[in-house]
């Protein structure tokens, strides 16, 4: 069975603590493992995770803020070393283009593996294959910073009961699917007579960025949406100055856009229990977490 989890390698921001790393984030989805903005100390936290490095597949740098992109080179170099034979593909900023070089081109290291870079110039549809389409939006954080929606695309659900009472089994399946109509000891049965389409699951991820339309864009539906969330309420004014959200107000997007669960994120080391940011978020919108190191959420 496929993997489909949330997994936090960090959930600090620019100050890591004791109890938490830079930001790093691990989306394991239809054997695709989508890792968002490594921050330092990335490669090292797999292991505490107990997550093997080689499962990404594509990478996804918001802005080019060290809490958010130091740990790309040794990702990158750590993938090298496993000799990973998938690409990987790697997402950021075009106007951070000079930031990426460096940071892929830090150290020697003999290239083995297939880097395919995205600089995204432009808002929209950035890919799509059969099994995602992936967008971006750019949102207000005082440099060019990217939030992200996933979209999984529709599949096909068979109904069991329906395909038994259709004497359909086996090797007429798949015949069925492909064909969309067979006979069945005389009786015509259609594609869609014993299954449905089944609308793709979506993701969002925001991290640092004011309150904005395009936050609220990129979380409409979604099944997850992980956002930043820096300070509590009581700290707005420093909030604003640094163009972070609270958790109020992340909450209050999450609300808006209708998503349906809201992980919280990005913490300043100010604060020592994450857990208030999630008390404060439940009272706009309940269905709220807080994200701790290695906590890992099924979705």
């Amino acid at each position: 069975m496929t993997v489909r989890d949330l997994v936090i390698l960090g959930c600090s921001s620019q100050q890591p603590t004791r109890k938490r790393n830079h930001g790093a984030y691990l989306v394991r989805w239809n054997e695709q493992g989508l890792l968002f903005d490594p921050g330092e100390g990335t490669q090292r936290q797999f292991i505490f995770a107990n997550v093997a490095p080689t499962c990404v597949t594509h990478i996804f740098v918001s802005h080019f803020h060290g809490d958010h992109c130091l740990g790309l080179g040794s990702m990158l170099m750590r993938l090298n070393l496993d000799k990973v034979t998938h690409p990987i593909h790697c997402y950021y900023p075009a106007s951070g283009q000079v930031y990426f070089d460096r940071l892929r081109h830090g150290t020697i290291y003999h290239q083995t593996i297939q880097i395919i870079e995205h600089p995204i110039k432009h808002e929209g549809i950035i890919a799509e294959d059969a099994t995602f389409r992936i967008e971006a939006r750019f949102l207000e954080h005082g440099v060019e910073n990217i939030g992200w929606r996933i979209t999984e695309k529709e599949t096909r659900k068979f109904d069991k009961a329906k395909l038994e009472a259709a004497g359909i089994k086996g090797p007429n399946v798949r015949l069925l699917e492909e064909k969309g109509e067979i006979s069945i000891d005389g009786k015509k049965v259609r594609l869609e007579d014993v299954s449905h389409m089944k609308q793709g699951d979506i993701l969002a991820v925001t991290i640092d960025t004011l309150p904005c339309q395009a936050a609220i864009d990129l979380a409409k539906g979604a099944k997850l949406f992980l956002c930043e969330s820096t300070y509590l309420e009581a700290h707005r004014d420093l909030a604003e100055k640094h163009h972070h959200l609270t958790a109020k107000q992340a909450a209050e997007i999450a609300k808006f856009a209708g998503a349906q669960k809201l992980i919280l994120t990005h913490f300043s080391a100010r604060y020592q229990d994450s857990e208030d940011f999630a008390r404060e978020a439940r009272l706009v919108f309940p269905n709220t977490e807080a994200a701790e190191d290695f906590r890992v959420f099924p979705f």
